[in-house]
């Protein structure tokens, strides 16, 4: 009998390379969530602010996702292992009405914090640009990473903005990304370009500011006349059904294309590449080669060419000129760094723009978190040793009984413990018992009473 043959192309558990596919990110590739913290008391503005900033880190990111009033920062933190999350955005207003943004590398931090100062939604960068530029499939490939005036060469350690905390920042926008190999990365799937700026501070005052911006980009060719361009355009809309009559070439009031092609009445000739007419609104003029597969003559006819005592064709390259020009997507945004922190959304300042420490302050605050380190490594400690205790009793009362098939207890709370201990920040990334005052406050105010009753509870 014939031995069955096993699939190993199509099925689970074959060692199948992994394959790129547009607008999925891979395993490999950074992977981020945009949150906005306190979903229904941020407003519209940042809602939508949040939206616009998913489309811009797309397709690595989560941009369905859906906040709810009762979400907490930790059931973000505790998702992340399991969904592959690299890094957390997360957008807040403060009781004074600011702005702000969070950038934190998961799970560990550290964790940058910005002031956002001044921001423009997609929405209004679109509303003031005469073509703009709709979505399309710029959003299935990464965009990619321009970065400028981030380190300066001056800087050390006892500048007002540290050496070490423009590596930190160049290290945290880098990642946000895939990195791209410029021999291996086709140039078709660069699409968009994010433009991270950072502003000189003429008077060393030690400000950190970057203007955030967002660009598609696009080409035309500048090798025919613009004249031409249309009338080509025009023939390709005249064989779809849904043809556009705004788009074609009025010719109503000409007596001839002649006069069409240079200019009318006050044409003073052909339309060329050096008239007006070729001209594009651009800053670069790239040349592409034509990759247009080409026949190439087999060993046999290019020996019976030979004796014939033909001459083989020259193979002419066909070089095409393009315009290169960006198109601003939006949003925009003026991002001010106040403060790094060395965990996620909690732990040591490492960097604080207005406050600053003497020495002696800084040993104390070390020794403040040595303390309450040892502190929290003991309660872990702890917990594991409740957890062991307390399977060590059920597995005792199991053999005592001899009932191994009966109804299993239900598990403690405190056997699904977690290393990443979440007492140190509330749902705010506050330190402190700052959510602890908000649910005292909620609870005078008979706020708790209208939570029962939408759950269904007396």
């Amino acid at each position: 009998m014939a031995r069955r043959r096993t699939k190993k192309r199509t099925h689970v558990g074959a060692n199948n390379p992994e394959t790129a596919a547009a607008g999925h990110a891979t395993a490999r590739d950074p992977k981020s969530m945009v949150i906005r913290i306190g979903a229904g008391e941020v407003g519209p503005s940042i809602s939508q602010l949040a939206a616009d900033v998913r489309k811009v880190m797309e397709p690595g990111t989560a941009s369905r996702l859906k906040e709810r009033r009762g979400n907490k920062l930790k059931d973000y933190v505790v998702m992340c292992g399991p969904l592959g999350v690299t890094h957390l955005m997360l957008f807040s207003r403060s009781e004074t009405g600011n702005t702000n943004l969070r950038m934190a590398l998961a799970p560990r931090g550290p964790t940058m914090h910005f002031r956002v100062e001044k921001y423009s939604l997609c929405r209004d960068v679109q509303r003031v640009q005469k073509h703009p530029r709709g979505g399309g499939k710029e959003f299935l490939t990464p965009p990619l990473l321009v970065m400028n005036n981030f380190t300066t060469p001056g800087a050390d350690a006892k500048s007002k903005v540290p050496k070490h905390l423009e590596s930190l920042a160049t290290t945290v926008f880098q990642s946000l990304f895939p990195p791209i190999n410029p021999q291996q990365t086709p140039l078709k799937t660069i699409r968009r370009v994010l433009l991270l700026n950072r502003e000189k501070s003429e008077e060393d005052d030690g400000t950190f500011i970057v203007n955030f911006r967002h660009y598609a980009i696009t080409t035309k060719s500048t090798t025919v006349s613009k004249p031409l361009r249309r009338i080509k355009a025009a023939e390709k809309l005249m064989t779809t059904k849904s043809s556009r009559q705004g788009r074609m070439p009025n010719l109503g009031k000409l007596e001839d294309i002649a006069d069409y092609m240079i200019g009318g009445e006050t044409g003073d000739g052909y339309m060329t590449d050096a008239t007006s007419g070729s001209e594009i609104d651009t800053d670069a003029e790239v040349e592409v080669v034509d990759n247009a597969p080409r026949k190439v003559l087999s060993t046999k006819a290019r020996l019976a060419a030979e004796q014939a005592g033909e001459e083989p064709e020259e193979e002419v390259e066909n070089v095409e000129r393009r315009a290169v020009k960006l198109v601003e997507l939006g949003p925009r945004m003026r991002l001010r760094l106040t403060k790094v922190e060395e965990g996620l959304c909690a732990g040591k300042i490492m960097w604080h723009e207005y406050v600053h420490k003497s020495r002696e302050e800084i040993r104390e605050l070390e020794k403040r978190w040595e303390k309450r380190r040892q502190e929290k490594e003991a309660r872990r400690k702890e917990q594991k040793a409740n957890v062991e205790r307390k399977k060590a009793e059920k597995e005792a009362r199991k053999k005592k009984s001899g009932d191994e098939d009966g109804e299993e207890e239900e598990e403690d709370e405190d056997e699904n413990y977690s290393d990443v201990d979440f007492d140190d920040f509330d749902s705010e990334g506050l330190a402190g018992d700052a959510e602890f005052k908000a649910n005292e406050q909620m609870e005078e105010d008979g706020a708790w009473e209208d939570e029962r009753e939408e759950i269904g509870r007396d």
